[in-house]
Formats: structure tokens, C-alpha cells, sequence
């Protein structure tokens, strides 16, 4: 069996942030600081789907591998799955991993965390939360909390559902899911053959077409939360934790739990 494929999908079409995969930190694009850190997690090959060729050079330029894909997905898990067909046609890779281009902020060990659940051969899809700490957060539709069941290894449990709404209702831990996807080829396959779910609409999470699906998702707990940058608000946040910092050590800083 091959090493997983890692695919960071990004595009220039963000509307509220418009062109952000090429937004500027500290000297280099978002897309490439997000590259950087998933080749540092060691997990897999690194490739970035886009249809953007000002993206695919910026990453070429700096030592990273770009996959040109088509312009009509809907969802970054399509792109991936065009992007891991072009660069493994024989399907060799049997893990594809789906990390999304707009978190400059993730830790490499987060990476990793995703293909911890695929261990258990009845999971389909692989990913990773943190626990929410700040009470704001529970309420907050831009954080979306996972519904979790009983814990089935130790730091690893089966997603029953996720929302941007308060859940679950009561008192008891709440659970920031971290958009990370590590999808067998076969559920991936799967996955983009669905048409979008009533849910998935409802809540604009595309993971619940999964799970409406019949699709077994189980979540690996970490305690860094990397965040996605979708505002201004949120890119000047990145750039402060991303500072050089030649006197001390980097804010960021994680571990599996």
C-alpha cells in the first residue's frame, strides 16, 4: 500500500476574503505557509489542487508540488478526489487526505491525528476536534461543534453529528471539529458520487452527507486548534501568531493528547 496522499485544495473565489490563498504573511502566501506545514507533519505526499495558475506557481516557487484541477467544483473534497486521480491514476494510495488551504496556523501533528482513527477498519473518514474552552465558542455558528458518542480507543470517538449550533444541549464537554479529512480512496469515491444531503444544507457542513450516508466518521481529540482565515479580521490574527518571534518560542504549540 502506498503512503497517503495529502491534497490542499485552494481557490481564488473566496468571497469574503477574495483572492486569500495569496494573501501575504510575513513575506509568502497563505497557501504556501499552509504547504509548509503539512510536509512538516511527514504523513504522506504533498500535492495543492487548484484551478488557479497564480496559485500553482507561488507553490512551485517554493519547492511545492501544484495540481492543476477543473473549475466547476462545488466542494474542495471534489477537487481533491479530480487531483488524487491525476497524480495516482492507478490508485495505489488507498488514504487521501483532504486539508484545507486556509489554515496557515495548523500544527503538523494535527495532521498526523487524522489517520489515527483509520486504524479501526470500520471507520471511512478520519478527522480531528479540539476541546472548546472559551464558553463564546459553544454558540458561535463560525465554530462547529461535533455530537460525539462513547469513546472507542483511547483520544479517538464516532461522530453522531455536527453543527454550527449549540451542540449537544447540557451541561458536558463541547468538541470544535478542525476540517481536516483522511477519507479511504473507497469512501472519498463514495463521498463525491452523493448528491449534497438535506442536512448538509440545512447546516452547510459537507461531512453530514456522510453520515446521512450510512458513512462512519471518527475523530481523533488533539488540543491545538487551528483556525481557518475567511475574514480580514481572522488574516491579521494568523499574521500576529505567525510573527517571527527570534527571542522566544512560537505561540503555537501542540501535542496530541
Amino acid at each position: 500500500m502506498a503512503e497517503p496522499l495529502i491534497i490542499i485544495p485552494a481557490r481564488l473565489g473566496a468571497t469574503r476574503l477574495p483572492g486569500k490563498p495569496l494573501a501575504d504573511i510575513h513575506g509568502e502566501p497563505m497557501i504556501v505557509h499552509v504547504w509548509r506545514r503539512v510536509m512538516e507533519a511527514r504523513a504522506g505526499a504533498v500535492f495543492v489542487a487548484t484551478d488557479s495558475s497564480e496559485i500553482a506557481d507561488v507553490v512551485k516557487r517554493a519547492g511545492g508540488e501544484a495540481v492543476m484541477t477543473g473549475s466547476h467544483h462545488e466542494s474542495g473534497s471534489d477537487r481533491v478526489f479530480e487531483a488524487a486521480n491525476i497524480v495516482d491514476p492507478t490508485g495505489a494510495a488507498s488514504v487521501i487526505v483532504n486539508v484545507q488551504g486556509d489554515m496557515p496556523t495548523l500544527l503538523p501533528d494535527v495532521v498526523a491525528a487524522a489517520l489515527e482513527p483509520l486504524a479501526n477498519p470500520a471507520v471511512h473518514i478520519g478527522t480531528v476536534a479540539s476541546p472548546i474552552t472559551e464558553p463564546s465558542e459553544c454558540l458561535d455558528p463560525a465554530v462547529v461543534k461535533i455530537v460525539p458518542s462513547a469513546f472507542s480507543a483511547p483520544g479517538i470517538f464516532r461522530a453522531i453529528y455536527f453543527s454550527r449550533g449549540g451542540a449537544p444541549y447540557g451541561p458536558g464537554a463541547y468538541y470544535h471539529h478542525i476540517g481536516i479529512y483522511a477519507f479511504r480512496r473507497t469512501a472519498l469515491a463514495r463521498f463525491v458520487e452523493l448528491p449534497p444531503s438535506v442536512l448538509e444544507r440545512r447546516e452547510r457542513l459537507e461531512q453530514l452527507r456522510a453520515l446521512e450516508a450510512g458513512m462512519r466518521i471518527d475523530v481523533r481529540l488533539v488540543d491545538s486548534t487551528p483556525f481557518g482565515v475567511d475574514m480580514p479580521a481572522d488574516l491579521e490574527r494568523a499574521r500576529a501568531l505567525l510573527a517571527p518571534k527570534p527571542d522566544g518560542p512560537s505561540p503555537l504549540k501542540a501535542a496530541v493528547v
